[in-house]
């Protein structure tokens, strides 16, 4: 089983200790490692991603349609439907309810 225990320090710094199974120290030092390399941004990872293919996934994993969607922020459901193709915009104000309705923080949908 994974543990891992954080000590915060007031100088900025953070311990971090970690119990892991004997046969498995060696990936753990490897994540850890590979952690500390130039990170890749997101944009280039996941070109196509759209505030609408977010608001598409964040929907599915809630298992929630777009009706329900619709209904619980209080607009038709073809609004959804053309947030997530991309056909109309989704503002601040809408991302807050979204994120609202979909347990999120909002500025993922901007």
């Amino acid at each position: 089983m994974l543990e891992i225990t954080k000590t915060f320090r007031a100088n900025g710094f953070v311990v971090v200790s970690v119990v892991v199974p004997a046969d498995r120290v060696d990936d753990v030092v490897r994540a850890i490692e590979n952690a500390l390399e130039p990170n890749i941004p997101a944009e280039e990872v996941f070109a196509d991603s759209t505030p609408g293919k977010i608001l598409s996934g964040a929907r599915g994993l809630r298992e929630m349609t777009q009706a329900r969607l619709a209904s619980a922020i209080g607009v038709h459901k073809s609004h959804i439907s053309e947030m997530e193709r991309g056909k109309r915009p989704i503002g601040k104000e809408m991302a807050k309810r979204l994120g609202k309705a979909l347990s999120m923080n909002w500025r993922i949908f901007l």
